[in-house]
């Protein structure tokens, strides 16, 4: 498929697609993707490291982990959120949803697929 080949879609018919953004250890990041996308909650996880300073039980940290960002539909979001507080190993996991407000009409549609029963 080229370029040409891709239709731009914007707003609500971008299918009620979501973008999760989690942070978690190395060690357990490509775990936590591979559960999420075998139990069909997500179409797919893009893991990178990144370092993160926050403030935690009155300290600032700084420390060395994974950035997950999630694909998932509207319809998934409660379940993905649940999935990653049963699965994560923080006591407080961050876990962000953002609308995906427009993109490729293929990958869209894919990603509704990939998340379907």
């Amino acid at each position: 498929m080229g370029a040409s080949d891709v239709n731009t879609i914007i707003g609500a018919d971008a299918g009620g697609a979501v973008v999760v953004l989690s942070t978690a250890p190395a060690a357990e990041a490509g775990e936590m993707a591979r559960a999420l996308v075998g139990r069909h909650l997500v179409a797919c996880v893009n893991i990178t490291p990144v370092t993160s300073i926050y403030r935690w039980e009155g300290a600032i940290c700084e420390e060395g982990e994974c950035l997950m960002v999630i694909k998932t539909t509207q319809a998934k979001l409660s379940e993905v959120v649940q999935a990653v507080a049963e699965i994560h190993p923080y006591k407080v996991p961050e876990v962000i949803a953002l609308p995906v407000i427009g993109g490729a009409g293929p990958y869209l549609a894919w990603v509704t697929q990939e998340t379907a029963p």
